[in-house]
């Protein structure tokens, strides 16, 4: 009796290989730093990287960004082991994204483009969808002329998701109904927000603010007692997400919102306005730090820049660094092995000057519920404060 034959039927995960094109003053550390947040990046989209491609050059190639022996590296390899994507650590022009493709005849994916994959991927309310797709045909529009024409038997995958799955008709003029329908759509939206926040109006609140994936929505959790997605993946949070909470007999609304990153594309910086006014609107920011993240030095300076960028620096904050759990266990194993840079101390930190510039700055673990008590105590008093100050016969 012949054997039945079975089929696998789920779709093979795409493959990828990674290149950056740092001038000279990056330093190697900075770039392999990079190239593993763009890893992550990728990962979270799906995508499974073979191979990182780097070359240092004083500004990238007009025509194909990379030089041509660099192309010529990463085009073998790609023909050699069949990869599906070439991803970018930066933004490309229309024809660099056209030459390239050229050349490779696979899928060119540019940094803004797979940051945009990921919202699509995240976005679950009718809001962020409009969001996001509006922001996906602003990238499309100068990009129309033979998007991946080669590709159009293989639709799907990384960078293919809402409007990146349509055929060519998706000519100028259509693109750009369907991004003022788009508009029109997310007018309504922050017409309905407002109405919403006008309806809040005089109870203070707080707004969780952050690079992405440094544990806010785990964060926003402990704090609300309710159940907010929260994964270790970049973008698990892309809509704002609003919590009534009282400390103290004191209530404050607690949102928690789209997590930054270094060069977040500025068009879903203007699609995602009405969530980003959650920020704008706040009484107080909760700055939440990955202190365990080798970088988490330059991941506030992004926040702080993209605070700066929506008119919200000039906002109290209080500075929480989170998983210090993980950061004394890698500070532990560097003792164990006698590392020549051991991280320093907690107390160490706490004399620091980020952390007395923001004193109190408060130290905690979010997932093992470390200096939650002390954090929610803080976090009272300066809401208290500003509850006092809108309402001074309250007291």
């Amino acid at each position: 009796m012949a054997k039945k034959k079975f089929y696998e039927t789920s779709k093979p995960q795409e493959t990828a290989v990674l290149v950056a094109v740092p001038n000279y003053r990056q330093t190697d550390e900075q770039t392999e730093e990079y190239l593993d947040e763009l890893a992550f990046l990728a990962e979270t989209a799906g995508a499974q990287t073979l191979k990182r491609f780097v070359q240092k050059l004083d500004k990238p190639d007009v025509r194909t960004f990379v030089g041509s022996g660099k192309l010529e590296e990463i085009k073998a390899y790609v023909k050699e082991y069949e990869v599906d994507m070439v991803i970018f650590d930066d933004d490309l022009s229309p024809s660099q994204v056209r030459n390239i493709e050229r050349e490779m005849q696979v899928k060119i994916v540019d940094r803004s483009l797979l940051i945009l994959d990921i919202f699509a991927l995240r976005a679950k309310t009718a809001q962020a969808h409009a969001q996001v797709e509006m922001a996906q045909y602003q990238y499309l529009l100068p990009r129309l002329t033979n998007l991946w024409t080669h590709l159009s038997k293989q639709k799907g995958g990384i960078g293919m998701k809402g409007p990146g799955e349509t055929e060519i008709e998706t000519d100028r003029r259509i693109v750009r109904d369907k991004i003022s329908l788009l508009r029109e759509r997310l007018r309504k939206f922050e017409k309905q927000n407002f109405e919403q926040r006008k309806a809040r109006a005089g109870i203070v609140r707080v707004a969780l603010v952050g690079y992405t994936n440094v544990g806010k929505s785990t964060l926003m959790n402990l704090l609300s007692k309710s159940e907010v997605f929260a994964e270790n993946k970049l973008f698990a949070t892309v809509d704002a997400t609003v919590r009534k909470v009282v400390l103290e007999n004191i209530p404050f609304l607690l949102s928690d919102t789209v997590g930054f990153i270094r060069k977040l594309p500025t068009k879903l910086i203007e699609s995602f306005k009405s969530t980003l006014d959650e920020i704008r609107e706040a009484d107080l920011l909760v700055h939440v730090v990955d202190i365990s993240h080798p970088s988490f030095e330059d991941h506030i300076a992004v926040v702080n820049e993209t605070l700066k960028d929506i008119n919200s620096a000039d906002k109290p904050v209080l500075l929480v660094f989170n998983k210090i759990d993980q950061y004394l266990e890698k500070r532990q194993q560097e003792l164990q092995e006698e590392d020549m840079n051991i991280r320093p101390s907690i107390e160490d930190l706490k004399e620091t000057y980020m952390a007395k510039e923001h004193a109190p700055a408060m130290f905690i673990s979010a997932t093992d519920k470390l200096n939650i008590d002390a954090l929610r105590e803080e976090l009272q008093r300066r809401v208290a404060e500003i509850h006092f100050q809108r309402y001074p016969n309250n007291v």
